[in-house]
């Protein structure tokens, strides 16, 4: 969806009360009836209770995201109507709060889902003390929501994100995450001019970062689709990069990485570290369609984590945009090694968006 939301006022006093009084309509009664009647359809129609879970998730997202929403408001209200809502007691109160929101959402996911979740941190160390910036590939719904858990819930650090203005039409994501470092990015077709870009938010959130922060990018810009890795390298040999064209081609599982972002994110914070995540598992969920074929997706979503302190970092611009296509090589072939599947021929893509040669996107939240 890339329909621009309504502006702050209405999605406070509109679409938040309108998703909370949603929920209230489905707690009890309503919501029983419809998983009632979801398993009288879906025991008529093959596929493993498939309108039964993906009714039971909807509902369950939707009460999920009015408590988050209550809560907020209540954070709000004890905060003096907002008067010192962004002080440490009450960012610390709203990062505790993200933790505990996306532990409970992930307890569903991987109950109605039967999802399982490894991750690999034997290469992932030295950073105890510094922040971090987190560059992952981004392949599969929800793997941004996974990595968050992970940052929140299993390193305890303060996330820092960049995400498309979309997201705001969820009341939940939308208040949380204008409380806490975040910046919403407005795509180059929806940007007015002088607007900050993907990069100019990085840059942003960068500045004056914890010890205990983690700033989340994918270097991607976007999932990985045929069409849109062509696109990349297509985008490169056209401004005369045909050294990193050849590169990206080399590299099949993956999209070759925009540097700007990540250049940005290093000269803004001079103590950053750098943790890589690779993960596999999401790849073939692209459309609504596939999704929907999957359920229950039964699967294993494996991550791989690897670190380097910024003392191993090389200094230059040039370098460094040489270290990040060497790590997204690292990536590649950790990808080969797991099985997982390369990109799709592009004429059997008909469901990709089409992104245009050379245009940045900004990471988004799932």
């Amino acid at each position: 969806m890339n329909v621009a939301p309504p502006p702050r006022w209405v999605r406070r006093l509109v679409v938040a009360p309108l998703v909370v009084l949603l929920a209230v309509a489905l707690l009890p009664t309503s919501f029983l009836f419809v998983v009632f009647v979801a398993a009288v359809v879906s025991w008529a129609l093959p596929g493993r209770l498939r309108v039964v879970r993906a009714v039971w998730i909807a509902c369950f997202y939707v009460l999920w995201d009015a408590a988050a929403v209550v809560a907020l408001f209540a954070l709000w209200v004890a905060s003096g109507f907002g008067w010192a809502v962004r002080r440490a007691p009450f960012r610390r109160a709203h990062v505790r709060l993200a933790g505990a929101m996306l532990s409970v959402l992930f307890w569903q996911v991987r109950w109605t889902l039967r999802l399982r979740i490894e991750v690999d941190l034997s290469d992932a160390a030295g950073l105890d003390d510094e922040p971090v910036l987190v560059v992952s590939r981004h392949a599969g719904p929800g793997d941004s929501f996974i990595i968050m858990d992970r940052i929140l819930n299993r390193f305890r650090r303060e996330p820092r994100v960049v995400l498309k203005d979309t997201l705001q039409w969820d009341p939940a994501i939308d208040a949380l995450l204008h409380r806490i470092p975040a910046y919403f990015v407005v795509p180059r077709s929806r940007r007015r001019a002088g607007a900050a870009s993907g990069t100019d938010a990085v840059a942003h959130l960068a500045a004056r970062m914890a010890p205990d922060a983690a700033l989340l990018l994918f270097p991607e810009g976007g999932n990985v689709t045929p069409r849109r890795r062509d696109a990349r390298i297509a985008a490169l040999r056209a401004v005369g990069e045909d050294h990193l064209a050849d590169r990206a081609e080399q590299m099949p599982h993956v999209m070759a990485p925009h540097v700007g972002g990540f250049l940005a994110a290093l000269d803004g914070t001079p103590t950053t570290g750098v943790a890589v995540v690779a993960h596999t598992g999401l790849e073939d969920l692209v459309t609504p369609r596939d999704i929907w074929r999957e359920l229950p997706m039964d699967k294993k979503i494996t991550m791989k984590v690897w670190s380097t302190p910024r003392v191993d970092l090389p200094a230059g611009d040039d370098e460094r945009a040489a270290w990040l296509y060497a790590q997204w090589a690292r990536l590649d072939a950790w990808l080969a090694t797991e099985g997982a599947p390369t990109a799709r021929s592009a004429d059997r893509t008909a469901h990709d968006d089409g992104a245009r040669p050379g245009e940045g996107r900004a990471p988004s939240g799932g």
